[in-house]
């Protein structure tokens, strides 16, 4: 079902092009997050004033939200090169030490999906954050020995989407930490406003807005929206976008008034219509939909709960009152919490 995927916040294969073409490059070009973008011009300046590396900083979060955005400008506003890695990229030790000892003095290490490092190399992170070295060893058994290399001072920044499977004492070496939260509808609204300028595309204010509010709170979600309204205009008004196109585009992709995509509501049916409102465990839900639990439980019901069309309990997934409502279903008469 590809056009799940619009609202599905993980960055899609095709969109790195896309996203680092609408990427801000300051932090006065970055909308949203205002507590977070204080706090960090104080750290960034502070450090420019010491001229030394920045502590480093953890930005934690769901995806779409901009910790990637974040990391590039922060070392950008620092003046210094940025390398980029994933946590499943770095497989072994030797990864690691190539990638540490090539670093410039000040430079920014960016690790997304920072959770997933392996337990051997987050422990040789350790040494790095805090003494600025490596320890390798070499050899084994009896004849073994254990270099130091000597590292730059450099910043590490962490990106997660899962703060839970972070080990403790990892995330104890992080001087700053950011938890980036989701974003209000009129900054939504300004961050497609800006984008559209960047894609040459005129959006009038109505339809940027109406956009914004099905984009479920999330840059990526927005710009992947007006890409597809931008597409639809083009073909079916000679390019020019209106408010009136922008929501028959968007309706025709399945994303309703309130964002919900086909596999929103696919769930929320499954659960009235096949298990009288719940509850029902994740896993009969996903055998019903053909879809796999970590899907479901990862992007779509965050965004459910969120909206208050679904209840996790105990004994397993129920849909609330407005959730029949939503969908135009008659609420029971007697719909009683079974917890």
């Amino acid at each position: 079902m590809e056009d799940d995927f619009l609202t599905n916040a993980q960055e899609q294969p095709d969109e790195q092009t896309l996203d680092v073409q609408l990427r801000p490059q300051t932090l006065g070009q970055y909308i949203g997050q205002d507590t977070i973008k204080e706090s960090l011009l104080i750290f960034i300046n502070a450090a420019k004033q010491r001229d030394e590396a920045m502590e480093h900083v953890l930005l934690s979060g769901p995806p779409g939200l901009g910790k990637t955005t974040l990391a590039h400008i922060i070392a950008k506003e620092r003046g210094v090169n940025v390398r980029v890695t994933s946590g499943p990229a770095i497989e072994r030790v030797g990864d690691l030490a190539a990638i540490l000892t090539n670093l410039a003095p000040g430079d920014v290490l960016f690790i997304d999906e920072i959770h997933r490092l392996g337990k051997v190399i987050a422990e040789c992170l350790y040494p790095a954050m805090e003494d600025y070295a490596l320890d390798i060893i070499l050899g084994k058994g009896p004849t073994a020995k254990t270099i130091r290399l000597d590292l730059p001072k450099f910043t590490l920044i962490g990106a997660t989407t899962r703060m839970s499977l972070l080990a403790a004492p990892l995330r104890d070496r992080f001087g700053n930490h950011y938890h980036l939260e989701f974003y209000t509808p009129d900054h939504i609204s300004q961050i497609i406003k800006r984008s559209a300028s960047l894609l040459s595309v005129i959006l009038p204010e109505t339809a940027a807005y109406e956009i914004a509010t099905r984009a479920r709170a999330t840059p990526r979600i927005a710009n992947r929206l007006l890409k597809r309204v931008r597409d639809y205009a083009q073909v079916k008004n000679a390019g020019t976008i209106t408010e009136e196109n922008a929501i028959e585009a968007l309706h025709a992709l399945g994303i309703d008034d309130l964002g919900l995509d086909n596999l929103d509501r696919k769930i929320l049916e499954t659960i009235i219509q096949k298990f009288n409102g719940g509850p029902v465990g994740l896993g009969t839900i996903a055998a019903s939909l053909s879809e796999d639990t970590e899907t479901i439980e990862e992007v779509y019901e965050p965004f459910l709960m969120q909206k208050g069309f679904l209840q996790r309990t105990p004994r397993g997934r129920i849909a609330t009152e407005q959730a029949y409502l939503h969908l135009g279903l008659e609420v029971p008469v007697m719909q009683k919490p079974m917890w």
